[in-house]
């Protein structure tokens, strides 16, 4: 007979490994390409210390004449707090009741349970790596009761519960964990249930601006490229007007409210851009959906061989002289990135884990409730040691 026991052991023991390595290789192409590691974690921050130029103390001179005076290397110390990240699966108890005498059915629904888990991480781990942090998945423009008119679709998803917060971060009454049950991507328009308040709750048309995030999340998730690309701020602690090299290479192409054609010389002179400021050696491209398509359009005009590339974590993608181009559905509109991935780092307290009790369990009753439930963890956030040598293009045309 299948027991809480067992099954508390076989998701230690079975489930915990695959689980790990599934998200940690295969959210997306950048997150397999990004190194993580348990260096520079002490406590609950991040604390690396990150040199910059050159060191001063070289040039040239007579044969009898004086030395170099000698310089240093710059450093400056980067300082990030641990973001905790959460998944939670939920059984209940007739459910696993209804399979404790079939070992078959039992594995059966942990792994519908695991694989849930799983896709959920994954959507939202992949989200966070192109966020800046703040959890927001997109801007109200209009609502009724149960139905919101946003402004972007590409964040969320059906059965993703969230909060509405307004611009200082504050859930509004009666929107607070509300599960999204219909996305409506052509009218921009999503369904939410169980609200218990009426549509004269908040207004978006009133002068105010109004949010969704992923429950609780609001301000606490990773530091992703959207926080790093921005060109004013602070970042690590750092304020990025007192020192330039926090700040990425952009080029907006936009015209006249025109988009422009991607091209292999645009993409070159990105590339040749951060070499020549930074000394970077660009290895991962990624864009949105649609700018990959028209990339592929221009390469369909002007060559006639498309290469492909084999990426670790079993993605794919098109090749840009042995670079990869990667098409990703988080990548904003218009929008195309060009990486040092070695730059990058997912600095963690530890790999993901369950929470477990005192008693060492990870599966346990929820309170008053006949249910059962599992937590993973994992302590971790994103820094970029040399964030001058990262490129973003916008105003790109897509197909």
């Amino acid at each position: 007979m299948v027991t809480l026991s067992n099954a508390d052991k076989a998701l230690k023991e079975v489930y915990l490994g695959v689980v790990s390595e599934q998200l940690n290789t295969s959210v997306n192409p950048l997150l397999a390409k990004i190194n993580q590691t348990s260096d520079d974690v002490w406590g609950n921050e991040i604390k690396k210390v990150a040199p910059y130029g050159l060191n001063g103390g070289i040039g040239a001179g007579t044969e009898t004449g004086d030395l170099p005076v000698a310089s240093s290397n710059n450093y400056e110390q980067f300082t990030l707090t641990l973001k905790n990240l959460y998944g939670k699966i939920e059984i209940s108890d007739k459910a696993m009741r209804a399979s404790m005498n079939s070992a078959g059915a039992f594995v059966n629904l942990l792994n519908a349970e695991m694989e849930g888990l799983v896709r959920a991480s994954s959507f939202n781990l992949g989200r966070m790596l192109y966020g800046d942090g703040t959890g927001v998945l997109t801007d109200i423009t209009d609502n009724g009761t149960t139905t919101l008119e946003v402004s972007s679709t590409q964040n969320v998803m059906e059965g993703m519960v969230i909060d509405i917060i307004d611009a200082s971060g504050v859930i509004q009454t009666g929107y607070g964990a509300k599960k999204i049950v219909s996305v409506d991507h052509t009218n921009l328009t999503l369904t939410i249930a169980d609200v218990s308040m009426t549509a004269s709750a908040f207004k978006p048309t009133q002068n105010a601006t109004y949010y969704i995030c992923v429950q609780g999340s609001y301000g606490k998730e990773l530091t992703g490229l959207g926080e790093i690309f921005k060109t004013t701020g602070t970042i690590y602690g750092l304020s990025k007007s007192n020192y330039a090299w926090l700040i990425p290479y952009t080029k907006d192409f936009t015209n006249n409210n025109l988009t422009i054609q991607i091209s292999d010389v645009r993409i070159q002179g990105a590339i040749d851009e951060v070499q020549e400021r930074s000394g970077s050696n660009v290895d991962f491209i990624c864009c949105s959906m649609g700018v990959r398509r028209n990339y592929l359009n221009y390469f369909s005009q002007y060559r006639t061989n498309l290469d492909y590339l084999n990426l670790a974590g079993g993605f794919k993608a098109i090749s840009y002289s042995g670079i990869p181009i990667v098409g990703d559905r988080f990548v904003a509109p218009h929008s195309l990135y060009i990486l040092d991935t070695k730059d990058f780092h997912l600095h963690q307290l530890c790999d993901w884990k369950w929470l477990e009790g005192e008693d060492g369990r990870v599966i346990k009753q929820n309170a008053g409730k006949p249910t059962y439930s599992a937590t993973l963890v994992k302590y971790a956030d994103l820094m970029c040691d040399r964030p001058g040598g990262q490129a973003k293009l916008t105003g790109i045309s897509e197909s």
